[in-house]
């Protein structure tokens, strides 16, 4: 087995401390993150870097037949047999971008979004923690996350014991139960505002009893900091926003399948594509500097 090969910034359900521990959060971003396009190394070897630049030119000629208006999922590139220096070239030239996701479970993933939007990095887990299975895959996010969220949901609430503090989350549960039976147009999202609300402690406590988090925890890090959170309802979701100072600013909760602000734009997957020529083509023009 080999080890990680990229890191992934561990968020969601057993990376968090104990709840009598002060919670920790990742730092906070100050600026607005913009792209740049990865520099090729000055100092590297002729062979792994033409491997490299190989791997990356496949995959583009894949992108290039993928029309992701029509279709969310796009091609996937199997890494995990590329030799190590070629692999830790391709690292550089992917880097990391601003969403991290974990999936949690017996064989867990974690998935890093590079810094062209929408192609991720999906690393998956065998029992014992260890790599079993690298690939890069473009998508508006990829297909594993809604699946293992949908996978260990319910598709109703189960019965709860509401205490007497309770005020508001009788009526939140209610509205949730029911928005779950509609049937709603694709990426078509019922959210509640629980900004809104005066939540008493039983409130948080009768919401977390009927919506127990699930194995999806992801991560975006860009104008703020939002995290978004499965729960064992299915197309339930805890959404967050955080400010700078890590301050909540919005708690909500969406029924959908997968809430918008995880995913990925068309425009953005687009964008991607044009980016990842220009960049095959620089690594083109480093790997012939040696032959001339």
């Amino acid at each position: 087995m080999k080890d990680f090969p990229i890191p992934v910034r561990m968020v969601g359900a057993g990376s968090q401390p104990a709840d009598d521990e002060e919670l920790q959060y990742l730092p906070m971003p100050r600026e607005m993150n913009t792209f740049r396009m990865p520099i090729v190394p000055e100092h590297v070897e002729p062979e792994p870097l033409t491997e490299s630049r190989d791997l990356l030119a496949a995959f583009l000629r894949e992108m290039e037949r993928w029309n992701p208006e029509a279709d969310a999922n796009g091609p996937q590139l199997d890494l995990s047999n590329a030799t190590p220096k070629a692999l830790e070239i391709t690292n550089q030239m992917l880097g990391e971008g601003e969403v991290s996701i974990q999936i949690g479970g017996k064989n867990a993933v974690r998935i890093q979004e590079s810094v062209f939007t929408g192609l991720w990095r999906v690393c998956t887990l065998d029992g014992d923690g260890l790599l079993a299975g690298d690939r890069l895959e473009a998508a508006a996010l990829p297909r594993v996350v809604v699946d293992a969220a949908r996978a260990a949901a319910m598709p109703r609430l189960a019965p709860i014991a509401i205490p007497a503090g309770a005020m508001n989350s009788p009526a939140v549960i209610n509205e949730i139960g029911a928005q779950m039976r509609v049937e709603r147009p694709a990426g078509r999202a019922h959210v509640v505002n629980l900004t809104l609300f005066p939540l008493t402690p039983d409130d948080h406590a009768v919401l977390d009893a009927a919506l127990p988090v699930g194995p999806v925890a992801l991560i975006s890090r860009g104008f703020g900091n939002c995290r978004i959170t499965s729960t064992l309802a299915r197309d339930v979701w805890r959404v967050q926003y955080f400010n700078s100072m890590n301050t909540l600013i919005l708690n909500t909760i969406e029924v959908v399948e997968v809430p918008e602000v995880a995913l990925a734009a068309v425009e953005d997957l687009v964008d991607s594509r044009v980016r990842l020529a220009e960049l095959v083509d620089w690594m083109s023009e480093s790997c012939a500097e040696p032959a001339g």
